[in-house]
């Protein structure tokens, strides 16, 4: 079975727990290596997710036929 997509949520969660044990924790190199990088892939998946709701959000902000592409500081 596949393991299913974690949230957004999950992975900041994640991200976060990272950064506590590798600020915290007396850890050998190589464990903090191997936090960092999996840090680092968290990192890159979060911006993905993120990348798609702007695009997500974009399609939404349409007028009529056209689409109207607005950037989030247009917004505010």
């Amino acid at each position: 079975m596949a393991k299913s997509e974690k949230n957004f949520e999950e992975l900041i969660e994640n991200l976060e727990d990272i950064t506590n044990k590798l600020e915290k924790e007396k850890l050998s190199l190589d464990d903090s290596v191997k936090l960092f990088e999996d840090g680092m892939k968290i990192s890159k998946e979060c911006n993905k997710k993120l990348q798609d709701a702007e695009r997500r959000i974009t399609i939404l902000l349409n007028d009529g036929e056209d689409i109207k592409e607005e950037t989030f500081e247009d917004l505010n």
